[in-house]
């Protein structure tokens, strides 16, 4: 994935998991086992909050080594400071201690190999919670964790002392004091303010020479780490190869490693496929283009041993481009996808902070406009995955004591959504203007059936006919997309912006393409056979022509051959260009990636306002004052965002039947999230937020309202749509100091209710988690919630 982690493009929580945007993910925690669950309480179904081919030890080799691709070389190796990434998280999870693991549903667990106990001991006058380490526990130095540890770490935390460079300070601002317990392996820490998220703190533990002075602190720990305690330790952090380097560690007293090394491989999402295809990585997250060239190899294979296929032509030209696929395909084999819900959900963000969203009614009347089931839909129906929208902002589906409080705000409904417009005084000039006949938002009488489509199916189907699920072009989930990780931003090749976006330019809606007209009756259906079409180039382009054995037709080419006249009529093609198998487009020059751009365009335009009096606009445009009501929909422009875009499209479309105008923005990748998201220049953007165990803490900085700053300035902290009351801050207050578990969980439910009555943030589906690993590899791949078991993962015998 192109994982944008978070959207700030740096952490700024304090634990493994750290709480910013991502155009997507952060890596996540735990929360505590709740108790007085209602009766919508629902348990984690396993199969899909992780797939990780879970294999006893005793199955599984001694030795070996483990390629595993991150995002990029860590910016520190101190998961506490604000340049910390998913990577570096990683690292501190093999190498250092967790007093408090979660589990695939969201719960934090206690770490036997550190602690033989950790509870709250005392509640009054003061909260007081005793830890029993492990007495086995000690440093690869051979010194013992003690008591000297979690002091040291607690002093450079806790905020006081602004020489320490801490992201932040959540937690450990509120203890009193740490403190050697009853015995050398016991330590009591009290707290000045109670805190129901107390076992979020001290995980990972760094030694106290890297926590004991702000020189160790902020330079010590940023390039390598000396001393670990954990099952793994680091031997080097080489930045000229973009390796970081861990092995076993042979002071571990626990269960020793499978693993004799782990090697992290700096290697960018769009590298990934190719990386695959040679056999140079073992476990990588990865595109849906790059998981269905995987499960074509496979399927592929599964087919030659069947004895089915078709017979190449005599004297093919592309024989040794058929060998080099051949190989590739040989090598794909090897890997399996792993796939599972994403503790991480991807939202509409409206800016609430001037203009028309300034006014609650008019959000609200943009969420009930919306169709989060449709959006579901499109991401994770054709990855096999739960369809269904996202019902709250502070727990993911998959999680403990989740439930939906979607009804805060109202189901999607039209009529509902309009009426809110007109009592904020937006208003159409008349009735909608529809063709003669139509019922509002439905197709034209021949919508779906193209001049010479012998069938007659809708091309607009995501099923393409008799196809099967897995094969389909449109609607899957990217991985790499910018939605999944903020704190990506700027890494990766930005396709530049398109002309009239320049510098953050806006172009005028009257300037915009035309969408096209033809066989299609509907902007909806036109943008599906764009997406569809722009599919089949690039998969043309990709040289799978040839399958595995080199001698048939791979299925992908042959759905292409079959769709590829149905593709040239929905874009207007007057000829196909045989050298690249589609399509040709003004402008394209014939270039499958060129071809690919200009389909996107007009898909772009599809959704975009039109001009008075076009004769395809059927929904009349709100207006107050005589001005209409148009929102500003800003999106990233990366070759990795097609998902995400694709998903920004179908909302335009959907805000276009209440008479809402939209103008889609596409910027750079590198400027999305700080030009505009974190800076507020936007009406309608599209970015993704981490789940956690620890919503009273990590999601507060998020929802909690924006406060004037002594120079005039609002000071957002993370929300980046301005968007919250008084109400909503005191409810995450109260939930983070309430010790009752389930009076929290309460006071957690009311919270997030409030969140979505404001109508700032719309929770649309949680992401999908594609991971490539090989066949052979047990207990590793879309971990979900769950903290990875590194001593663990291993080769099967």
């Amino acid at each position: 994935m192109t994982d944008h982690d978070h959207p700030s493009g740096r952490r700024t929580a304090c634990r493994g998991r750290r709480c910013a945007a991502l155009i997507a993910a952060g890596v996540l925690l735990p929360l505590p086992a709740l108790t007085g669950c209602s009766d919508d309480t629902r348990e984690t179904s396993v199969a899909t909050s992780q797939d990780i081919a879970p294999a006893p030890r005793g199955e599984l080799k001694n030795g070996g080594t483990l390629r595993w691709a991150v995002d990029g070389m860590p910016g520190t190796l101190n998961a506490f400071q604000s340049d910390a990434d998913a990577t570096t998280t990683r690292i501190a999870g093999a190498v250092l201690p967790s007093m408090f693991t979660i589990d695939a549903s969201g719960r934090p667990q206690r770490n036997a190999d550190y602690l033989e106990a950790a509870d709250i001991s005392t509640r009054d006058p003061k909260q007081v919670v005793t830890y029993k380490i492990n007495p086995k526990a000690r440093w690869s130095n051979g010194t013992a964790l003690t008591a000297a540890d979690f002091i040291a770490q607690w002093t450079a935390l806790r905020g006081t002392d602004n020489a320490f460079w801490t992201a932040r300070n959540a937690g450990y601002d509120r203890i009193a004091k740490v403190e050697q317990g009853a015995g050398a392996h016991e330590v009591k820490v009290t707290f000045a303010r109670p805190y129901a998220d107390w076992r979020s703190l001290f995980t990972p533990l760094y030694p106290r020479s890297v926590m004991g002075s702000a020189d160790a602190f902020n330079d010590g720990a940023r390039e390598q780490l000396k001393v670990g305690a954990g099952p793994f330790l680091v031997q080097k952090r080489d930045a000229e190869a973009g390796q970081v380097v861990l092995v076993r560690n042979p002071k571990w007293w626990g269960e020793p490693a499978k693993l004799k090394k782990i090697v992290l491989e700096s290697l960018p999402g769009d590298k990934r496929a190719a990386a695959l295809a040679d056999g140079s990585v073992d476990v990588a997250a990865v595109d849906q283009v790059a998981a269905k060239r995987v499960a074509s190899a496979r399927r592929a294979a599964s087919h030659k041993k069947a004895g089915d296929g078709h017979a190449a032509p005599p004297g093919d030209k592309n024989r040794s481009g058929a060998k080099t696929v051949t190989a590739k395909n040989a090598v794909l084999r090897d890997y399996t996808i792993r796939k599972a819900l994403e503790p991480a959900y991807t939202q509409l963000a409206l800016n609430g902070s001037s203009g028309p969203l300034a006014d609650d009614r008019v959000r609200r009347a943009v969420a009930r406009a919306i169709d989060r089931q449709a959006l579901a839909d499109t991401v994770l129906k054709p990855l096999d995955l739960p369809s269904r929208p996202l019902g709250s902002h502070l727990l993911m589906a998959e999680q403990y004591g989740y439930q939906d409080h979607s009804d805060a705000l109202g189901g999607q409904d039209t009529g509902a959504a309009k009426a809110l417009l007109a009592d904020a005084g937006w208003k159409s000039d008349g009735a909608d203007r529809q063709q003669a006949g139509e019922k509002a938002g439905a197709p034209a009488p021949d919508a779906g059936r193209a001049d010479g489509d012998e069938d007659g199916s809708d091309p607009s189907d995501d099923r393409y006919g008799d196809e099967p699920a897995d094969d389909r072009s449109d609607g899957g989930y990217d991985a790499e997309a910018d939605d999944r990780n903020p704190a990506r931003s700027g890494r990766g090749h930005a396709a530049p912006p398109a002309k009239g976006d320049q510098e953050g330019v806006r172009p005028a809606a009257a300037e915009a393409p035309l969408s096209f007209t033809g066989a299609v009756g509907s902007e909806v259906q036109q943008s599906a056979l764009l997406r569809q079409s722009a599919s089949f180039y690039k998969e043309a382009a990709a040289g799978e022509k040839e399958d595995a054995d080199g001698d048939t037709e791979s299925a992908a080419y042959a759905k292409y051959k079959r769709y590829k006249k149905r593709a040239a009529q929905a874009l207007g093609a007057a000829e196909l260009i045989e050298t690249g198998q589609a399509p040709h487009l003004p402008g394209s020059g014939g270039h499958p990636g060129a071809l690919h751009a200009a389909a996107e365009r007009r898909a772009d335009a599809a959704a975009a306002p039109q001009p008075a009096g076009h004769k395809e606009a059927r929904f009349a445009a709100v207006k107050k004052n005589g001005r209409p009501l148009t929102l500003r929909f800003v999106l990233p422009d990366g070759a990795g965002s097609e998902q995400l875009r694709t998903v920004g499209r179908q909302i335009a479309t959907m805000l276009g039947k209440i008479g809402i105008q939209t103008s889609l923005q596409r910027v750079s990748d590198a400027s999305y999230f700080q030009d505009h998201i974190a800076s507020g220049d936007f009406d309608l953007a599209l970015y993704s937020w981490p789940g956690t165990a620890y919503p009273a803490t990590d999601a507060r900085p998020i929802y909690a309202k924006p406060q004037p700053a002594p120079d005039g300035s609002l000071t957002v902290e993370q929300n980046y749509t301005r968007v919250g009351t008084d109400h909503i801050d005191q409810l995450f207050d109260q939930a983070a100091s309430e010790l009752d578990e389930g009076a929290s969980r309460t006071l957690m439910a009311q919270t997030d209710a409030r969140i979505w009555a404001a109508a700032g943030s719309i929770p649309l589906y949680q992401r999908p988690e594609l991971v490539a690993t090989k066949k052979t590899l047990a207990n590793v791949g879309a971990f979900g919630f769950a903290t990875p078991r590194f001593q663990d993962i291993g080769y099967q015998k």
